[in-house]
């Protein structure tokens, strides 16, 4: 493993870097590559167009020397224990994070977490200048770096600078709520070209701009006031995952006998509900649990014949309002087990751990019913992994109306998890559909996604950026269409039964992607 010190010409900059460090029992480190769905995207961009990668290893303290993996250059930043607790799990995740998700639990502002992220954002901006070559494509990700734009442009005015959001943008009346809304809205102007999962994202930013800065905008380009005459451009440009990795996966003879055996073990039920997700209150978990329970109690479903399983990863522990959901799910899982759960034979299997890829490929081939609930989320990977997964045409996914995915794959039987009388519906609706139409839906659905995968999005994304701020040409093989339009909130919601396709985010997915 060695370092290079040459510059380069594509640079990514994100929170982490897409290596896991492995230390063996004499103390020897090695870095193993991360399953994300974002390192496969910038692999496949790589392979013909070497670049370096800037991000935090995950440990406290200083940050190892840049070294080489996979062909990739990776440059680490160090955060120390009080920029991990104020940057990540203080600005991050307790400011951002709910005002960017509705704000389901109340935001906190501090002016120590908002100092950190800002020279944490330096820090990552000085960085990039380092490894980037003159005239270099950098791309940034994610709302952990939203001042990095700014911040590289003035080191490295000749670079391209392209951003991408995995998570929602808010509508203006909750972004102006942070004490910051200026500032952060100019770093993240610093870029040439700024993605989003849906279109109704882009238009909150260009919103924002021209409400809180008094920017003009046109159609999907802000005009910055600073004599610059420089564009900005900010459109939708969904992400989505390795279809054909995941596929091949899925069709391995031990994945698919894995699959029985987590039925067996179950007590081979007729009807098999799943959740993924990671434990995060924007996930819906509460309200998909409250509509089970009584879907039990009007006895529509009974267990043994029915059962759930919740697989709910680890998240952001120290944080109040994750421990708080902890506590009340697990207290939830407890008392529908107590009344309906039968011994060998509970209502919920509740896993609170992650699984290995295989694992998860496995269950998603064992699920009938695929419950994706979310009460906001930027796309929803797991969605796509379960289609993806689905190669026999079985299963069914519930997909709730507040995720990205669900502007790609509305022939799911779609929700909306606020309303637990329609959940309920959906969830009887995804369960009691004759066999022969859900296959016709699933197999729509993977259409879908494996002519959206992950390659195609990054090659989108770097297409917009080279041509920002005016749109990219059409490719020959239709790989910078537009996004898809997110119908108008009072449209009525596509029937399930309908097969048109349209051509219309960490923690982890089910398989791995930070999320």
């Amino acid at each position: 493993m060695t370092s290079s010190t040459k510059p380069f010409d594509l640079v990514i900059a994100a929170n982490r870097l897409p290596v896991d460090k492995q230390v063996d029992e004499d103390g020897n480190v090695e870095w193993q590559r991360s399953p994300g769905g974002l390192v496969t995207a910038m692999e496949s961009v790589m392979q013909s167009n070497p670049g370096a990668w800037v991000g935090w290893s995950g440990d406290a303290g200083e940050p190892p020397a840049p070294f080489d993996e996979n062909g990739m250059h990776l440059r680490p930043v160090g955060l120390n224990a009080g920029e991990i607790r104020d940057f990540y799990e203080g600005f991050s995740n307790d400011t951002l994070w709910p005002i960017y998700h509705d704000v389901i639990v109340p935001a906190s502002f501090h002016r120590e977490w908002w100092a950190a992220y800002e020279r944490v954002n330096r820090r990552f901006a000085e960085a990039v200048a380092e490894v980037a070559a003159p005239d270099a494509c950098v791309w940034v990700h994610d709302y952990q770096l939203q001042l990095a734009p700014t911040f590289i442009r003035e080191l490295r005015p000749d670079v391209r600078i392209g951003w991408f959001n995995h998570i929602p943008w808010p509508p203006v009346e909750l972004f102006a709520q942070l004490p910051w809304r200026a500032l952060l809205l100019e770093g993240l102007l610093g870029a040439d070209f700024l993605g989003f999962q849906r279109q109704a994202d882009a238009r909150n930013f260009v919103r924002a701009c021209r409400q809180l800065l008094g920017l003009k905008t046109k159609g999907e380009r802000v005009a910055l006031g600073d004599g610059s005459h420089r564009q900005v451009r900010a459109s939708a440009i969904p992400i989505s995952i390795d279809y054909r990795g995941l596929e091949a996966l899925a069709k391995r003879p031990d994945v698919r006998e894995r699959a029985k055996q987590i039925r067996a073990s179950l007590g081979d039920p007729e009807v098999l509900m799943l959740g993924v997700d990671r434990l995060d209150y924007t996930k819906g978990i509460r309200h998909r649990l409250k509509a089970y329970e009584e879907l039990l109690k009007e006895r529509q479903l009974r267990p043994p014949d029915v059962t759930l399983v919740q697989v709910a990863t680890p998240s952001r522990e120290r944080v109040e309002a994750y421990r708080f959901l902890r506590e009340e799910v697990e207290q939830t899982v407890g008392r529908i087990n107590g009344e309906f759960g039968k011994i060998g034979a509970p209502a919920v299997h509740y896993l609170h751990h992650s699984y290995p890829r295989e694992e998860m490929a496995a269950l998603f081939q064992a699920a009938d019913v695929m419950l994706v609930t979310p009460l906001r989320d930027g796309m929803n990977l797991v969605a796509k992994e379960y289609v993806t997964c689905r190669h026999d045409l079985g299963g069914a996914l519930v997909l709730s109306e507040f995720t990205g995915a669900w502007h790609e794959l509305h022939q799911a039987f779609a929700c909306n998890p606020h309303d637990i009388e329609g959940l309920k519906q959906a969830m009887l609706r995804a369960v009691h559909t004759p066999s022969r139409d859900k296959q016709r839906i699933m197999r729509a659905l993977r259409r879908r996604v494996a002519d959206h995968d992950v390659q195609r999005w990054a090659r989108r994304f770097l297409a917009a950026l080279n041509a920002a701020p005016d749109n990219p040409p059409p490719d020959a093989r239709g790989e910078v269409a537009s996004a898809p339009v997110a119908p108008p909130e009072s449209a009525p919601l596509a029937p399930v039964d309908s097969l048109a396709i349209s051509d219309g985010e960490p923690a982890t997915t089910s398989t791995g992607a930070r999320e």
